[in-house]
């Protein structure tokens, strides 16, 4: 098994100080949830009787998230567990809450697999076609209370001095082709 592939080993001395056995020093429970989060398994043990721990602090970690605000688990799912408890439902609980964490899992990767194939991930996304036309309307609305530039459609000289161009005709060009470039992305997404 590779360093990545094995749980990070965790002991927990008598005084319940949190030991990082890979590099030697201290950690917290916040440290042990950004392990997590990263994606390694960590494994929780007790040094004196070596009884895992890591069910435990994991619980503890929800705890501390929740007491916080960081509500991620409904009222009611926490009533419903609560309950499993007590009843003979119980061994079907476990297997039940794996199971849907892995089709969560499993949607996420797909959703983000399909959001990466995609032409325009937002696409997609309801309501997104109504955000594209309020954008257009403010963009015209925008434009119109904007002065005419020459050479754009609207009124105005076109030339500053009799067969001259006007100064900062070719950055005027290289604007309006932008412009245009920008509506093209805008009215595609």
């Amino acid at each position: 098994m590779s360093e990545a592939e094995k749980p990070l080993l965790i002991k927990r001395y008598a005084s319940r100080r949190l030991y990082n056995t890979e590099t030697s020093d201290y950690v917290t429970l916040e440290d042990i949830a950004g392990f997590i989060r990263a994606g390694r398994e960590v494994q929780i043990v007790d040094l004196k009787s070596g009884d895992d721990l890591t069910r435990q602090y994991l619980l503890q970690i929800v705890a501390e998230h929740e007491s916080k605000g960081e509500n991620v688990l409904p009222i009611n799912v926490l009533t419903d567990l609560v309950r499993s408890y007590t009843t003979e439902v119980q061994s079907v609980v476990p297997q039940f809450l794996a199971m849907s964490f892995d089709m969560f899992r499993n949607g996420q990767a797909k959703m983000l697999e399909n959001l990466s194939t995609l032409p325009n991930p937002m696409a997609g996304v309801p309501g997104f076609e109504d955000l594209v036309k309020q954008q257009e309307a403010f963009m015209k609305t925008l434009m119109s209370g904007m002065p005419q530039m020459p050479g754009w459609g609207g009124s105005g000289p076109a030339r500053e001095e009799e067969g001259g161009e006007a100064p900062g005709t070719d950055e005027l060009a290289q604007i309006k082709k932008q412009l245009a470039d920008l509506q093209k992305k805008l009215s595609k997404l």
